[in-house]
């Protein structure tokens, strides 16, 4: 079938049949994605947070020991050149039509080779060990893992942005799958890994455990790295692409006009342009280093887990009551204003080195925060989906790969220069590596917390503006879900008409 047929079944189709109307479809309950693909999801869900990544930076700081500046210069090599190749892989990711679907195969046949590369991660150290921060062979590896590792997490980085929008065709089925992955996940410790890693690296730090940190890291890294690598792997395996891709591959000009002409995805990527201005650090590295104890950031978060547990009943309420676009923004505002009151606490009277102090008002914080945690998990998840739903009600086609392309190459390149920025500020600063936790010179404490509370906030406050122009609300959002029933139905008819197939019905519960 050519383009210009597709083009005039698709002008055929009613915008709104009768029988439709009568019953908001966007506000039905329907479900596509059965019982076992539903626990493969929250599998995947779980993998994805099951890791010590909170400490990567530790890791490479005071472990491996790259110079600052020298990391700052490397991530500016292998951040470009993964601006290269990003758009080539995007459109060819696009132009993949198999009978495992457009992006499945991406997914399954990197996985087993990820996991196995990621691993070297953890074996820098015993590759180098008791080398200087300049050590120009380790340097070299250092590069070369990060130029591979970016080309092939572009691959299933792409594909899986693409297929978590095509599994279910309903906004409500995939809300429904978020929520419960959010929730649920959260019971199973996803978290635990970091929590772990941060008790006994205070251990190792005071000399109560008599381990080294390489081996530390070691076991945990590459041990969770596996066991997330096998829940990814099986979700890959049971699931399958719903959202039905065009017969014909896209072109290039396709592919642009799909990405100018989707409003929604260009204010997303405003939005996360102008927070990508952002100035800071983690609060973890405000713990260590002014704090003196990783552990205590876990033990703070106890008393306000079950709301953010709680959080999730608000959600589905919410949205009803509510637009996509109120609740972006009520979650923006809520959320910063709770990181400046911290941050100008902490500052009077340097209040920012009392422990016990700092400990119950971020301890409070994350009280009042986690209230939003549900809406925040759910919302920002949705808004991609919703934008890629947009693309496809506007051009009659969708182009999930180029389009997370073109956007992330806009962030990508400012990331490499904010991410450089950081590391040259760290060293700035004042920060010393390798030194003992919690004995940072007392200047270099301030700037710690105040890149951790209050900076990146205000540095980042201008993401909240594209928010409010955010145009998927009320009837239009309506109507488009509507819409794409209708023609997702007819299209999939006249395909299996045009192949001389008999058209497969499948229930709604599938």
């Amino acid at each position: 079938m050519s383009s210009d047929d597709k083009r005039d079944t698709l002008d055929k189709i009613p915008a709104l049949p009768e029988e439709e109307a009568q019953a908001s479809y966007v506000h039905q309950d329907r479900r596509y994605v059965g019982n076992k693909e539903t626990v493969a999801y929250l599998l995947n869900d779980f993998s994805n947070s099951f890791n010590i990544h909170g400490f990567d930076n530790r890791f490479i700081w005071d472990v491996v020991k790259i110079d600052f500046k020298i990391q700052a210069f490397v991530g500016i090599f292998t951040g470009l050149w993964d601006v290269i190749n990003d758009p080539i892989i995007g459109f060819m990711v696009d132009k993949t039509r198999t009978r495992w679907g457009k992006f499945r195969p991406y997914l399954v046949g990197f996985q087993i080779p990820m996991t196995l590369i990621g691993s070297l991660f953890w074996l820098m150290p015993f590759f180098f060990p008791n080398t200087g921060p300049s050590y120009m062979p380790k340097l070299i590896f250092y590069f070369a893992f990060g130029a591979i590792t970016e080309t092939a997490g572009t691959f299933t980085g792409i594909a899986k942005s693409g297929y978590m929008t095509t599994i279910t065709p309903h906004p409500n089925d995939r809300a429904r799958l978020i929520v419960m992955a959010e929730l649920l996940t959260g019971y199973m410790g996803e978290d635990l890994p970091n929590m772990i890693m941060g008790v006994f690296i205070d251990l190792v730090n005071n000399n109560i455990v008599q381990w080294k940190l390489r081996n530390l890291f070691l076991v945990m890294g590459m041990g969770t790295g596996i066991i997330s690598s096998v829940f990814t792997l099986y979700f890959f395996l049971v699931s399958r692409e719903r959202v039905m891709q065009n017969v014909e591959r896209p072109s290039i000009i396709q592919g642009l006009k799909a990405v100018f002409n989707n409003y929604p995805i260009l204010l997303i990527t405003l939005s996360n342009f102008l927070g990508g201005f952002s100035i800071g650090g983690g609060i973890q590295d405000y713990f260590i280093d002014v704090l003196g104890s990783a552990s205590l950031l876990t033990l703070i978060n106890i008393p306000s887990s079950l709301n953010g547990s709680i959080s999730y009943a608000f959600v589905k309420p919410l949205r009803a009551r509510f637009s996509t676009k109120a609740l972006w923004v009520t979650e923006d505002l809520y959320t910063r204003f709770w990181w400046i009151a911290v941050f100008l606490i902490g500052i009077y009277k340097n209040n920012y080195k009392k422990r016990l102090l700092m400990c119950i008002v971020i301890g409070t914080q994350a009280w009042f925060d986690k209230w939003m945690f549900g809406v925040r998990k759910v919302v920002n998840a949705e808004l991609y989906n919703e934008s890629m739903d947009y693309c496809e009600w506007k051009n009659g086609y969708r182009m999930e790969a180029t389009t997370n392309v073109a956007r992330g190459l806009i962030l990508k390149i400012q990331g490499i220069v904010m991410g450089s920025v950081r590391n040259l500020i760290l060293a700035k600063i004042g920060y010393t590596q390798g030194l003992k936790i919690g004995t940072q010179a007392d200047s270099t404490k301030w700037w710690l917390f105040a890149m951790s509370t209050g900076i990146p906030v205000i540095t980042g406050a201008l993401a909240v503006v594209p928010k409010f122009l955010y145009p998927l609300t009320g009837e239009k959002r309506e109507r488009m879900y509507e819409e794409l029933s209708v023609r997702r139905k007819a299209y999939a008819r006249t395909i299996n008409e045009a192949n001389n197939q008999p058209l497969e019905v499948k229930t709604e519960r599938e």
